[in-house]
Formats: C-alpha cells, sequence, structure tokens
C-alpha cells in the first residue's frame, strides 16, 4: 500500500480531510502519528467501531503510527446524541469497560514490535484526572467561541428539541485536549473518525493551533470516514437481537459469523470494501460474482470468514463454519464442541421439553410444520431429519442416545428449515 488516502478513497469510506494536498505530503514524508478515539459507553466494541479500528491498522500497515484512545475521561460525560441526554455510569463502571476496550483494540493493531510504527495505547482519563475546574475553563475554555459550538448540527438538534446540559456541551472541549495532549506526547498530527465527528475533531486542530503557536510537529489534520448504513433503511451493525458486539460473551462468534453470512447482497460490496483486507483484484471479483450468481454468497462467505477470523481467531472461526456445515447435513453434529454447537442453535426456533416426544410433536413444538398433522405427512413424504438422519417412521420416538451432549436434537424438514430442541430437568 503506497498511498493510504487513495486506498480510503476507492474503497468509499473517505469522507473528508481539511487539506488533502498537505495531509498527503505528511503522510509521503513519515512516517506520520495518527489517531483515533474510542469511548467505553458500554463493556465491549461493537461491529460498527470496526470502521474507524480497521482504519488504524490499514494506516499502520501502510507504515504510520496509530494511537488507540481509550475515553476514560470522556466516556464519563458522553458524546452528545442527536436525540437525548446520555445516561452517566459511574466511574467505577466506566474504567472497568476502559480495561475491556484496551484488550480488544488490542487484537487489532501491533502495540509490540518496536519501531516507528509500534501502536500506542492511550487513555484521556490520565491528563483530565487532575485537572481543576479553573484550568479547564481558564486555561482551554478560552479558546472556544460559544456561536461555534452552538452551531454544530448535534447542539442545534438538540436545542430545538428538549435542550442539552452544559456536561455534554462541553464534551467538545475534552476532545479537543486529547487531540493537543496527542500532539504534544507524541507529535500526533491526525486525528480520523467518523464524519459525525468533524466538528469535534477539527475545534482540536484550531485548539492545536492556538495553543501549540509554531506547531513544532507541524501542522494537524483531520481525516473522516463514511457512516455505513444499509440498503434496507435498517441500522448498520443491528439485529433483532441488538447490537453486534466484538465481545464472544454479548455476540457469539457463529452469531458474528452470521450476521456477515446474511449481508444483503446490495450490501455486501461496500462491506468488502470497508472492512476487508483482500486486494482490490480480489474484491472486484467477489463484486462480479455476487452479481453473475448471488445464490452462491461467495462475497458473504468470503466476507464472514475474514472477518470472523480477525476478531475471534483461525479456531473459532474455523468451529463456526463446521457447525453451520454440520447444521445442513455436511459434517458430523456430535463433533462439534458443546458450547459452538449451543451458540448455533440458539440462532434457530427452539423449544425446550421435559421429556422425549415423537418427532411429530416435537417438529410442531419447533414450529417447522403448522400441526402435528403436517408433521406426520413431512415425515411420511421423507423431509423430516433428526441430526442430520432421515425419520423413516410417522411414529418415531428419539432416545437418550440421540441427545447431542446429552441435551439437544436437531431439527430439519427439507433441506434448509431447522429448529432445535433442548431437553431440561423436569
Amino acid at each position: 500500500m503506497t498511498d493510504i488516502v487513495d486506498e480510503l478513497r476507492w474503497r468509499g469510506v473517505l469522507a473528508q480531510t481539511t487539506d488533502e494536498e498537505a495531509l498527503r505530503k505528511a503522510l509521503a514524508d513519515g512516517p506520520l502519528t495518527l489517531y483515533c478515539g474510542f469511548d467505553p459507553t458500554a463493556q465491549s466494541l461493537h461491529v460498527g467501531h470496526l470502521t474507524q479500528i480497521l482504519a488504524l491498522r490499514r494506516f499502520q500497515l501502510a507504515g504510520h503510527r496509530p494511537i488507540a484512545l481509550v475515553g476514560g475521561a470522556t466516556g464519563l460525560i458522553g458524546d452528545p446524541k442527536p436525540s437525548a441526554e446520555r445516561v452517566l455510569n459511574d466511574v467505577e463502571t466506566v474504567q472497568s469497560w476502559v480495561t475491556a476496550l484496551r484488550g480488544q483494540l488490542a487484537a487489532f493493531l501491533d502495540f509490540d514490535t518496536p519501531g516507528p510504527t509500534q501502536a500506542v495505547m492511550a487513555n484521556n482519563y490520565e491528563w483530565t484526572e487532575g485537572l481543576s475546574a479553573l484550568a479547564l475553563l481558564r486555561d482551554y475554555g478560552k479558546h472556544f467561541s460559544v456561536n461555534q459550538m452552538l452551531a454544530r448540527e448535534t447542539v442545534k438538534s438538540r436545542l430545538d428539541g428538549e435542550g442539552m446540559s452544559y456536561t455534554e456541551f462541553s464534551y467538545v472541549i475534552l476532545q479537543s485536549l486529547d487531540f493537543l495532549e496527542l500532539y504534544r506526547a507524541y507529535g500526533c498530527t491526525l486525528q480520523i473518525g467518523g464524519s459525525d465527528q468533524w466538528g469535534n475533531i477539527t475545534a482540536g486542530l484550531d485548539l492545536i493551533r492556538r495553543i501549540a503557536g509554531n506547531q513544532p510537529h507541524g501542522s494537524a489534520h483531520a481525516l473522516t470516514q463514511n457512516l455505513l448504513t444499509k440498503a434496507d433503511g435498517t441500522k448498520f451493525g443491528k439485529t433483532e437481537g441488538g447490537a453486534v458486539w466484538l465481545d464472544p460473551e454479548l455476540t457469539t462468534p457463529y452469531a458474528f459469523y452470521q450476521f456477515w453470512l446474511n449481508a444483503d447482497d446490495r450490501d455486501v460490496a461496500r462491506y468488502l470494501r470497508t472492512f476487508s483486507f483482500r486486494t482490490r483484484e480480489e474484491i472486484e471479483e467477489l463484486e462480479r460474482a455476487t452479481e453473475e450468481r448471488p445464490q452462491a454468497r461467495a462475497a458473504q462467505r468470503a466476507l464472514a470468514e475474514e472477518l470472523t477470523t480477525l476478531v475471534h481467531g483461525a479456531d473459532q472461526c474455523a468451529a463456526v463454519i463446521a457447525a453451520s456445515r454440520a447444521l445442513f447435513g455436511q459434517g458430523e453434529l456430535a463433533d462439534l464442541d458443546e458450547r459452538t454447537l449451543a451458540a448455533a442453535l440458539s440462532e434457530l426456533p427452539r423449544a425446550q421439553v421435559t421429556e422425549l416426544a415423537p418427532v411429530a410433536d416435537l417438529l410442531a413444538a419447533v414450529e417447522l410444520v403448522p400441526s402435528k398433522s403436517a408433521a406426520r405427512r413431512t415425515i411420511k413424504e421423507g423431509g423430516a431429519y433428526v441430526n442430520n438422519a432421515k425419520v423413516e417412521s410417522e411414529d418415531a420416538v428419539p432416545t437418550a442416545a440421540d441427545l447431542i451432549h446429552g441435551r439437544w436434537l436437531v431439527l430439519r424438514r427439507g433441506k434448509r428449515n431447522l429448529g432445535a430442541v433442548e431437553l431440561t430437568a423436569g
């Protein structure tokens, strides 16, 4: 990769830069130090954060030094939402989330290899914890125009509604201070973020110009990336179960894989360009495959495998793929570890029973058929399966020996319709 700006542009993610020609020169003269901030507003990052995380990774691979900043201070305040005031979390909770997010970010960037591109982990709580209210107002607040702050879109939308607290109104000062501190400490001259962060980022640039004087580290820059939207109008990164998290305890690797596998054909090309590290030629070939044979879902499979491996590791990805195949008769269900199988079955229609009943009853219980009589017809026609074995008798009853890991039965009607039965204690 020789020109990261061109790379981001063909991928369709580049939204804005302050002075593109000057930025290109600074990158060419590199290595350049850049940062992106992540506020701990939950115990995990989610797939919406991947756009910025992977951008930091691309910059590092292109020969630059990334700083991943986890906002232990700004997370106590919260970047203003367009709709309503954020709920403030206590210090202990936020600091525990800081620890969790730092661990997640460490999986994407190289913090260990010494050299000019070695990544840095930062926490803005370190330089704000001892900052007094007087110092904040006297040393930094005087550099912010209230007129400009009121002109920001988020502020305007809130003032037209229920209003905004001074706490959230002052968030921009704290984020700007981050850029200044990293500029001073590391020579950081570029901040990246989503396009909704343009106002916060440029406010930081202005603060650097006002306080750093002759700018000993050179001019600072801003670069934002487009926010992802879905073709069907729903929010990217959301499912019926809520956000798609990077923490495997909140979103299992199986559900994570399925999120990408189920991407709309209209969206998958943008997802590939935004998230994949495949070459331009490879991505364009996958885009052609989607146009010519969408039913094969080659692009979705490639994306799901790449991102699941990146986030959860090759072993987890292999286990997830094995589970996906086994559910549809292309592998042994009994060979799957219990945790992976349970995660896969949690995505299916399920029923809990305290004793084993006829297969016809179970098919109806998981709603693979509308009634028990319809279930018997399905069995008679050869379209019912238990653990991928065809059910031969309309009166068949599973035994304890059929239970996978002593608790599960996987039911299938036809080739694609799946359900799960769990035997529980009575």
